[in-house]
């Protein structure tokens, strides 16, 4: 059997995760740190927005499909491929799981849905915003680090496949 389809997947995925990892890198570098300079009313209104207009993104779509496409290649490559790349598949789907996907949906997420529930000019708005931005930034720097480990396991992987 060949190995090319294997080769292809891996690239495909490394670089799907890549550009997620740069969204990610985007907003840890100077997204949300212009937004924590805006007056507070302006940096939540404009999040807020973010928010809801990520559900209609190309990037929620590759983020998503991430979680099923890089375990799915994961399993397969436990029961039927060989070290290196074996293991490379394994940890680029574990990283992806645990420092992206769990950090988003237990992390990022909630944070997201209370700033949501707060008219973006309250004063209990105005309150959690310093804290939001601190530490939703902090766990996007794990996400950002997660999307790039995650890219570089599955390039690396192709290598060892080809």
């Amino acid at each position: 059997m060949t190995m090319n389809w294997i080769v292809y997947a891996c690239l495909v995925l490394g670089l799907s995760s890549a550009l997620v990892a740069g969204v990610f890198q985007a907003f840890s570098d100077f997204i949300m740190r212009g937004l924590v300079l805006a007056e507070p009313t302006g940096g939540i209104e404009a999040m807020q927005h973010i928010n809801k207009t990520v559900f209609r993104s190309v990037f929620l779509s590759t983020f998503l499909a991430l979680v099923p496409a890089t375990l799915a290649l994961a399993v397969y490559a436990w029961i039927e491929l060989e070290d290196p790349g074996r293991t490379l598949v394994v940890a680029a789907a574990t990283i992806y799981l645990v420092s992206v996907f769990l950090v988003t949906v237990v992390g990022n997420v909630p944070m997201n849905e209370r700033l949501a529930a707060m008219p973006y000019t309250s004063a209990e708005a105005e309150a959690y915003w310093s804290t939001y931005g601190r530490v939703w930034t902090w766990w996007n720097h794990v996400r950002s680090i997660g999307s790039a480990g995650t890219a570089a396991c599955l390039l690396l992987a192709a290598v060892a496949f080809k």
